[in-house]
């Protein structure tokens, strides 16, 4: 078994303990009980991934535990693609009560210098709409290289030339941000659309290269999922806790628009496992 496959079965593990859990009528965490067909789609999802009765976290503490789970397993897989992806990385967890200002990264160092000049200017403040902090839940980033780990295979930058390229430590203290991963665990509320808003603040206000912009979800409906992972230029995937599973309970529980509809975002790639997003995030 890979390290990948491996590391899936031990998030699900670990949703089951105390996020993805059935209520004393068998209906599961993830389901918008209102909605017959998500009951219904969640409880199959369920039922193959072994969920069991226990009782549910509050929105706010199923969120933070969604987050906490998804840092571990990308810092299990995505920290080990070292042959395929070398450098010195980081994968963060972005509490939301920290938070993470945007103006520490290589690509928005920039925006420190505007919040700065403005800050003893209100009305700039306001005009500008100053606000960067992340509101991605996990980030990941790269640090700088210093000249002797880029030189360590064979000479190459000097003194002379390269000198502004965000790699070297020598020209660049701040990491790059290399992807910010929205966790949502279902998509139940307009609150989901934020990742699309993000999405579009991170793409206007860099200077440099775009980081990978992902949603991670355990909603079961995909007319929902659709409503985030149809369409392109802002997210570049929505990414499931189990899509197989999903699949495979749509095939058997929902209604023939429904299939089609999951089917056309996997088909267009822009629903994908989260087996498949270690690897992603190392293009």
């Amino acid at each position: 078994m890979g390290l990948i496959t491996n590391a899936r079965a031990e998030f699900h593990a670990s949703l089951r303990q105390k996020l993805f859990v059935l209520d004393e009528g068998g209906k599961p965490s993830n389901a918008d009980k209102k909605q017959p067909n998500s009951t219904a789609i969640a409880r199959h999802l369920a039922q193959t991934l072994a969920v069991k009765e226990g009782p549910a976290l509050s929105p706010q503490a199923a969120g933070g535990e969604f987050e906490a789970l998804t840092t571990l397993y990308l810092q299990k897989t995505f920290l080990e693609l070292g042959a395929l992806r070398p450098g010195d990385w980081e994968v963060h967890h972005v509490k939301s009560r920290s938070g993470v200002s945007i103006a520490q990264y290589e690509q928005y160092s920039h925006l420190g210098l505007i919040e700065k000049a403005a800050e003893d200017r209100p009305e700039i403040r306001a005009l500008l709409g100053l606000n960067y902090n992340i509101a991605s839940d996990v980030v990941i980033s790269r640090r700088p290289e210093a000249d002797s780990a880029i030189n360590a295979a064979m000479a190459l930058v000097d003194s002379v030339t390269a000198n502004r390229a965000s790699l070297r430590a020598s020209s660049h203290s701040k990491p790059s941000l290399h992807a910010c991963i929205s966790c949502k665990w279902t998509m139940r509320s307009d609150r989901a659309q934020n990742a699309r808003s993000e999405a579009l603040n991170l793409i206007r206000s860099r200077r440099g290269r775009v980081p990978h912009i992902v949603v991670l979800t355990a909603e079961p409906t995909p007319s929902r999922l659709a409503s985030l992972a149809l369409g392109t230029g802002d997210i570049d995937c929505v990414y499931h806790i189990a899509l197989p599973e999903l699949e495979a309970a749509v095939e058997n529980i929902a209604h023939h628009k429904q299939r089609d509809l999951l089917k056309l975002m996997i088909e267009q790639q822009r629903l994908k496992d989260v087996a498949d997003l270690p690897l992603d995030l190392a293009i």
